[in-house]
């Protein structure tokens, strides 16, 4: 890439590289098909705006003195930057158009994707991405039948011929809301302490759903089932309003518990194990360069969820 029509070096900058690469005005000149005596000015008004010579003047062949090597050294790697940038910017021609496909579960559409989506879209704000929500197991059935690029889900296998790009295992606890009993506890917070409590439990299409039915069959724990329901929004929105008590990760609940409509209290019993959240993706040949892009930038969004 000639970074000099570009304008992103000056004809200066241009004359004095050549010249140094090349020992000589004379073949510089005729590189650029321009007279040596306008060469020949331009390292003369550098030398002068510099206040120190830059070559060293012999009868066959100039050479560069320190302060034209350090000038030369500095020069090369900021052109090496440039070009480099240019390169970059050459790759990003692919992502102007095109579309990216990907089934999520439902907590990660409740501010989580949203998040990473705006920022994917400042870079690339032509790409147009497909969302379709539905519980783990059709998520990850999505990206194996491949009416997806990407798939969010929990505690899942990965499919065959797919991989897997990021996870991150995260803690299960209680929301409820502030002042509430379970929220002020001392200690830590087991399932026997929910004896009693009205509970919204999730249905069998969700893995959340399993995973609560089997910690709470096996504690003897007598609770009340206020309600079950396939939405995530549903139960967050009434645990938000005091309706009843929710168990799961906190993802998909950053807001309430952010405005303080909710609080999070970990669950310390050996009988509900961390939730596994996985970033999985069809084989690297087969989807995009901006499904990549959008891989990585999810990838790091799950990492950064770390506790």
């Amino acid at each position: 890439m000639d970074l000099h029509r570009l304008g992103l070096i000056s004809s200066r900058v241009q004359n004095f590289v050549l010249v140094a690469r090349l020992g000589s005005i004379r073949q510089a000149a005729k590189a650029l098909n321009v007279a040596p005596s306008s060469i020949s000015r331009t390292i003369k008004q550098l030398e002068e705006d510099l206040t120190t010579p830059l070559f060293e003047r012999s009868q066959q062949r100039l050479k560069l003195t320190s302060a034209g090597e350090l000038l030369y050294y500095h020069i090369r790697q900021s052109t090496g930057e440039l070009n480099r940038a240019i390169t970059e910017i050459n790759d990003l021609q692919g992502l102007r158009r095109g579309t990216v496909s990907i089934a999520v579960i439902e907590s990660a559409t409740r501010g989580f994707l949203p998040d990473v989506l705006a920022s994917f879209w400042i870079r690339h704000p032509e790409i147009s991405v497909d969302v379709r929500v539905g519980g783990s197991p059709e998520v990850a059935n999505m990206l194996l039948q491949g009416e997806a690029d990407l798939a969010i889900a929990f505690d899942v296998r990965v499919p065959r011929n797919a991989r897997r790009i990021a996870s991150v295992a995260l803690p299960m606890g209680v929301m409820a809301p502030p002042g509430s009993r379970l929220a002020t506890k001392e200690g830590p917070l087991r399932v026997y302490d929910l004896a009693g409590e009205r509970v919204i439990l999730s249905d069998s299409s969700l893995t959340l759903g399993s995973t609560v039915e089997e910690a709470f069959s096996g504690s003897f724990v007598e609770f009340s089932r206020r309600a079950r329901t396939n939405s995530i929004g549903l139960m967050i929105d009434l645990a938000a309003r005091g309706l009843g008590t929710i168990l799961q990760t906190r993802m998909g609940v950053e807001r309430e518990i952010e405005r303080g409509d909710l609080v999070f209290v970990p669950l310390a019993d050996s009988r509900l194990h961390p939730r596994r959240l996985q970033l999985l993706s069809r084989p690297k040949s087969e989807i995009s360069e901006a499904a990549s892009v959008l891989a990585n930038n999810l990838a790091q969004a799950i990492e950064r969820m770390a506790p």
